[in-house]
């Protein structure tokens, strides 16, 4: 699942609000805004250059229609999805990986189950695993109207348990649910992997946040911060995994197993 992100027509003062510079960590531009309101200053940053954001968009293909229809009903509930270039990524790594068996960790309202469903190979199938009871019914809709009921399984329950349950191994899992909870994840998720598998795991940056100190970044995000840090470094150094840590939309991790 993903977070909103905001953008630079968001701001009306150019030179009061946002801030441009090089982040000597990762390639492109760092975006840093502030917004004041009657309550609070935020200060976020994105990874990313936005310009070069809006032209790779730009060149991307629409998908079928119930699918452009339901990113379309997300983003205007502010169900968090994977972003654009994110999805041409998985995209692309379905194709070339063409796994049979794919688990997804965080099904918010099926739009990326039936995103992958459209590039997966015959006879393959995803199962996928949600939590939250106010989503899982519009995801089993959605899997009905995109006619891939039978191809999906969505599993209710918290995520860790079902992992427990689960036997694999699968071919590709997508991790994208709650980010705290990634390295609880961690040791089932390569439990489950079959040898030559990949883990492909969203939104590892935060916006950035990732380099920051942990004193620099708000105190209710302390915790995610510091087990997102130590998810990287494992997922870094465990000798069953070859990783790669990649700065696209909010940041991705890939993972394969050996």
């Amino acid at each position: 699942m993903e977070t909103d992100e905001k953008t630079s027509d968001d701001f009306t003062d150019y030179y009061g609000c946002i801030r441009w510079g090089r982040n000597p960590f990762l390639r492109g531009y760092v975006l840093t805004y502030s917004l004041v309101d009657e309550k609070k200053k935020e200060v976020a940053q994105m990874i990313v250059d936005e310009r070069m954001i809006t032209y790779i968009h730009s060149l991307e293909t629409a998908e079928r229609s119930v699918i452009e229809e339901i990113e379309q009903e997300a983003l205007e509930t502010f169900v968090p999805i994977i972003r654009k270039e994110t999805q041409s990524f998985l995209k692309v790594l379905l194709a070339m990986k063409q796994p049979m068996q794919v688990l997804e960790v965080g099904t918010a309202i099926g739009f990326s189950a039936i995103l992958m469903s459209e590039y997966l190979p015959q006879g393959s199938h995803i199962t996928t695993i949600e939590k939250y009871e106010k989503r899982i019914p519009i995801a089993r809709e959605n899997f009905k109207r995109a006619g891939r009921e039978d191809q999906i399984t969505l599993v209710e329950g918290d995520a860790l348990e079902v992992m427990r349950s689960l036997t694999g191994p699968y071919d590709f899992i997508f991790m994208d649910a709650a980010k705290g909870q990634y390295i609880h994840y961690m040791p089932e998720a390569i439990r489950l992997l079959a040898p030559g598998g990949v883990l492909m795991s969203d939104n590892v940056l935060q916006d950035g946040d990732i380099i920051e100190s942990r004193f620099a970044v708000e105190r209710r995000n302390r915790t995610i911060h510091s087990r997102m840090r130590e998810y990287l470094y494992e997922l870094k150094h465990d000798e069953r995994l070859q990783t790669s840590i990649l700065p696209l939309g909010d940041g991705v991790a890939l993972s394969v197993r050996k």
